[in-house]
């Protein structure tokens, strides 16, 4: 989830108490050479946007897609830099279809939708540190511009004139109340939004941008790169994936239409970089978000490697090519949580809310 949890990783918790000491003595360096004598696997980081945010009160989109602060994610990739060996699936699917070795301590930093940031931001932080990177983009979005339907329905809630906030479909009938109250329940009809139909979903979302007159368009602060950018990266040695079309729960789509989706992002990317896109990440990306049908058209539309939202790694070698599982990263994670998270996951990792991606 994003925003560590009081039981998981807040301040003061026993595991944070833990991973300070662990990282404040050296003591995880050297557990993390000793945990992969032992272990031979895939660590796959999952972000989505890197935005240093000096007062949230005056942030109007979804905070918890926020993984790092731009400080927090240059100390990131220069801790990785040092302990591990950054790699693209391309390895991976090297690995899967020759047999050829991975590197020790293989990591992938991927991230998730396809925000501008992960250009302006990341982008220049991995160039300068020569590190490869997988963005997984939703190509309508690149091809509008358009904000992202789940942001700006937090961005709609922050700041609607309304006075409350009513969804049928689900039962909710609230007050917005203040802004933290806003948020809150921002979070709670996300969280609960996401087990609905991908349809039912998108009707929400236009019915809210009608009642309040808040139409979805272009907005600086939740902007999705372009193909112009997306080459520069390419050409810059990162790989780019696909996050569907629209962003699209992908299990939750008539079967027609989730085949439709996979295809059409694909030949998008194909079409738009000139090189066949391989990797695919699943929009949400939890249980319920992929399924056997979903791996399988994904697989028949020439993708070689699907990842999910489901925390955790990866054993090397692998035969779940279209169930990898990634390790979330938080904007409340400092660097010593980090370490600790990357250094031994089983210890540090925790469960990524469901909703998230």
């Amino acid at each position: 989830m994003n925003g560590i949890s009081a039981t998981n990783g807040v301040r003061g918790s026993r595991r944070h108490v833990l991973a300070a000491l662990l990282h404040n003595t050296g003591l995880i360096a050297g557990l993390t050479l000793l945990r992969s004598a032992l272990v031979r696997d895939l660590r796959i980081l999952a972000y989505h946007r890197i935005v240093t945010v000096e007062n949230e009160d005056t942030f109007d989109f979804d905070l918890d897609l926020i993984s790092a602060s731009e400080q927090q994610f240059r100390e990131q990739m220069e801790l990785l830099s040092r302990r591990f060996h950054p790699i693209r699936f391309r390895e991976v699917i090297d690995a899967f279809e020759r047999g050829t070795a991975l590197p020790p301590r293989p990591v992938i930093v991927t991230f998730d939708d396809g925000y501008d940031d992960n250009y302006r931001t990341a982008f220049p932080i991995l160039r300068a540190l020569g590190m490869p990177a997988t963005f997984f983009v939703s190509t309508g979005h690149i091809d509008t511009g358009r904000a992202f339907a789940y942001d700006w329905l937090v961005h709609m809630i922050t700041l609607a004139a309304a006075e409350r906030l009513r969804i049928p479909e689900l039962g909710i009938d609230a007050p917005l109340g203040d802004r933290a109250q806003r948020r809150a329940l921002a979070e709670q009809l996300l969280d609960r939004m996401k087990w609905l139909d991908a349809g039912v979903q998108a009707s929400i979302v236009q019915r809210l941008e009608t009642e309040w007159s808040m139409p979805r368009d272009m907005h600086k602060d939740c902007r999705p790169m372009t193909w112009d950018q997306l080459r520069e990266m390419n050409a810059a040695g990162m790989e780019i994936g696909s996050h569907g079309v629209w962003h699209n729960m992908l299990a939750k789509l008539p079967h027609a239409e989730m085949v439709a989706e996979l295809n059409r992002s694909k030949a998008s990317l194909d079409r738009e970089l000139g090189v066949p896109a391989e990797v695919l990440s699943y929009p949400v990306g939890g249980f319920d978000a992929y399924d056997e049908g979903v791996m399988r058209a994904a697989r028949d539309a020439g993708f070689k490697v699907g990842c999910s939202y489901t925390s955790g790694t990866s054993p090397v070698p692998t035969h779940v090519q279209f169930e990898l599982r990634r390790l979330p990263v938080e904007r409340h994670m400092d660097l010593a949580w980090f370490a600790s998270l990357i250094g031994l996951p089983e210890v540090f990792s925790f469960p990524a809310r469901h909703r998230i991606s």
